[in-house]
């Protein structure tokens, strides 16, 4: 049957797959995987890129640098290793691969399996119940520390005794904490205390070292005499991150020595007061705060349900180391085109030098003074030639030119111009402007006008 166009369903090629790495993430949970190390790359952004295979198959794997930092011996091409790690894909080129959580040599793993297996069947017998743990004395007299007697785990222990409780009796019951017979001389010793009972509680302890290290501190054996002593029996094995079968067998596990000989140190009633009351509010406090808390990661859970920021984050480092290579090839792409196009410009720029330009400006303002200067001659000599021209007709209506053929302008003492007889009386005083100057004069008399004849006095 041919589909049709429209009920056909399209996919980009990112978002399928974005949708199969999804489902790959979706569906496989947390695994151990187990494989010879082949093609490791380190590059500088401090991620470890590999592969993983046997004898039929491979897959490559990226273990980014928050986490191989924790790996405390890096692996090399043929190792066998042990990897905890999640099922993923890198989108930017469709590759199934694992994103590497946790690695460890496949001995080391070996030893892990075991810890585990006699651990839980241990558990399930209920040896670890806490039923079955003793409380440790408020205030002992005698104190047993069962340990390497040149190791610095017991230094540390009677250090920390000294310092915070010095009163007490200390009884060191030497003993191997490594090899083969290790476990053997843990239990003697462990036995001889509680059979000699003068102590009031036991201290096993022993400093940090790897897993084959605590080995001795794993063993069936080591943990039936912890639960078999009568006396209380704190655990300090190793470092905080070290857990131990005796860990979980011991009535109390600290996290190193010194901290195991704290415990056995008493506190003053004030302290004790001061500890309860800190600790109730301390409680209160957490109580609210953890519910707070847990309403917030409720939302961010329900946010992040599709799509986890830290995996969005790995593929983008990864990404980025694959760009780091582009971006140095562009870089010298982009350097020598770059250098031709300067040579280019330069000839361009030769060819087009502003001295050139500079000459045919200069050669060009020099006509334009030229016409500007006759120019402006020209119109000079027209606006002179209008001049004199107004000059002549002002003149030829001008009443000082009549003056110059021997009139004159009479005025009276008013300053009244008379052109009148009429307008005059003998006795008046008179102004005569002339040509040039002026006379005063007085009125004798005056000459009426015969229309017909002329003047007449």
């Amino acid at each position: 049957m041919t589909d049709s166009a429209s009920t056909r369903t399209i996919y980009q090629v990112s978002e399928l797959v974005t949708a199969a790495r999804e489902l790959l993430e979706h569906s496989f949970p947390l695994l151990w995987v187990e494989g010879e190390v082949s093609n490791l790359a380190r590059p500088r952004s401090g991620h470890w890129y590999f592969t993983l295979k046997d004898d039929q198959a491979q897959v490559r794997c990226a273990m980014f640098a928050n986490r191989n930092r924790r790996v405390a011996q890096p692996p090399e091409d043929g190792d066998r290793v042990q990897a905890r790690a999640r099922v993923s894909l890198y989108p930017a080129r469709g590759e199934f691969q694992l994103i590497i959580e946790h690695l460890e040599d496949a001995g080391a793993g070996e030893l892990q399996r075991a810890f585990e297996a006699l651990r839980n069947r241990l558990a399930d017998e209920g040896l670890f119940d806490d039923s079955r743990k003793r409380p440790l004395p408020p205030v002992p007299r005698c104190i047993g520390v069962v340990t390497s007697a040149t190791g610095a785990a017991l230094r540390d222990v009677l250090s920390v005794l000294r310092r915070r409780y010095p009163v007490a009796r200390v009884v060191i019951y030497p003993t191997a904490v490594q090899g083969a017979n290790a476990a053997g001389d843990i239990v003697r010793m462990l036995e001889r205390a509680g059979e000699r009972g003068d102590c009031d509680v036991l201290l096993l302890v022993r400093g940090g070292g790897s897993l084959e290290d605590l080995q001795a501190f794993n063993e069936e054996t080591v943990a039936r005499a912890l639960r078999a002593c009568p006396v209380p029996v704190i655990s300090g094995v190793g470092h905080e991150v070290d857990i131990t079968i005796a860990d979980f067998a011991a009535d109390v596990r600290a996290a190193t020595p010194s901290a195991a000989a704290e415990l056995v140190c008493p506190d003053l009633d004030e302290w004790h007061q001061r500890l309860g009351a800190l600790m109730r509010r301390s409680h209160t406090s957490l109580q609210r705060r953890m519910a707070r808390l847990d309403q917030r990661l409720t939302g961010l859970h329900t946010r992040l349900a599709r799509r986890h920021p830290a995996r969005t984050l790995e593929q983008r480092m990864q990404r980025v180391d694959e760009l780091e290579q582009r971006l140095r090839r562009l870089a010298r792409r982009r350097h020598q085109e770059a250098g031709q196009r300067l040579h280019g410009l330069t000839r361009r720029l030769q060819s087009h030098h502003p001295d050139t330009a500079l000459r045919v400006a200069r050669s060009s303002l020099a006509g334009l003074e030229r016409r500007l200067g006759m120019a402006m001659q020209a119109r000079l000599g027209n606006e002179h030639h209008r001049w004199r021209l107004a000059t002549r007709a002002l003149d030829a209506v001008s009443p000082l030119n009549t003056l110059t053929r021997g009139y004159a302008i009479v005025r009276d003492e008013q300053q009244r111009v008379i052109t009148d007889a009429a307008d005059a009386s003998p006795g008046d005083n008179m102004q005569v402007r002339l040509r040039r100057g002026g006379l005063v004069c007085r009125v004798t008399g005056t000459i009426a006008q015969d229309p017909d004849s002329g003047d007449k006095v």
